[in-house]
């Protein structure tokens, strides 16, 4: 089944050919390994073997834009919100980070956070009111600006 990323099947990227012959083809011939011919065969899997690497480079480049086009898409319908060094924010409280006994009742906001660094697109270093900083890089899905 051809993948609707690449447009080829697996068996095809790694072996240059689109089919394989099933052993009970071989053991039990049919009206199709009849008129097969040897050499006909042969120098057709040489020209699939030759034009293997084309097929593959294509099919990254098909992957890479197919990866844009959602890339576009998502981009376009959320929210993305950017901070800036020295902003406050709030951390969401995960599974990890809740406190026990609190239930679904429990604060969803930790208390109040400093970015003290950028470390990539939307990836930032927190620091807390003593200047702890914290271990991890937050991602922004897990931050929301604190308005004063």
């Amino acid at each position: 089944m051809a993948k609707s990323s690449t447009g080829e099947t697996f068996f095809s990227l790694v072996y240059g050919a689109e089919e394989a012959l099933i052993p009970v083809e071989v053991g039990d011939p049919t009206l199709r390994y009849f008129r097969a011919n040897e050499e006909i065969n042969n120098e057709a899997m040489l020209v699939n073997l030759e034009l293997l690497d084309e097929c593959r480079d294509l099919v990254h480049i098909r992957m890479a834009t197919q990866k844009e086009r959602i890339e576009r898409y998502y981009n376009r319908r959320a929210n993305l919100c950017y901070f800036k060094v020295g902003d406050l924010v709030l951390r969401k409280v995960t599974q990890n980070t809740r406190e026990r006994n609190k239930g679904k009742l429990g604060p969803t906001w930790e208390v109040l956070y400093q970015v003290s660094a950028i470390t990539g697109k939307g990836s930032y270093e927190l620091e807390n009111q003593d200047g702890e900083k914290l271990p991890n890089n937050w991602n922004v899905a897990h931050l929301k600006r604190y308005y004063c």
